[in-house]
């Protein structure tokens, strides 16, 4: 079985929402690249992150912190939330 620890980031922050409801959000750090590279230094092989703004406004909205978890750690990061099109 492989497990993907979950990065959610919503205003720039790494969070959890309660059955995803917006009003209820649990905040967990203040920096998803140090949240990357804490899971990846616990021997995580991937990780999957969601742009949470970017579902609910159907773009992308958190560019530059995934952009930092990309820089920050050399294992697979699968990406969603926003994403409506390649390319």
């Amino acid at each position: 079985m492989q497990i993907y620890p979950a990065i959610d980031v919503r205003n720039g922050r790494c969070v959890r929402l309660l059955q995803g409801n917006k009003e209820q959000e649990t905040i967990y750090g203040d920096d998803p690249a140090a949240m990357a590279r804490r899971w990846q230094s616990q021997g995580a092989t991937y990780l999957h992150v969601v742009d949470l703004d970017g579902a609910f406004t159907g773009h992308p909205q958190n560019e530059l912190g995934i952009t930092g978890i990309l820089k920050k750690v050399d294992i697979p990061v699968q990406l969603g939330g926003g994403i409506r099109t390649i390319g």
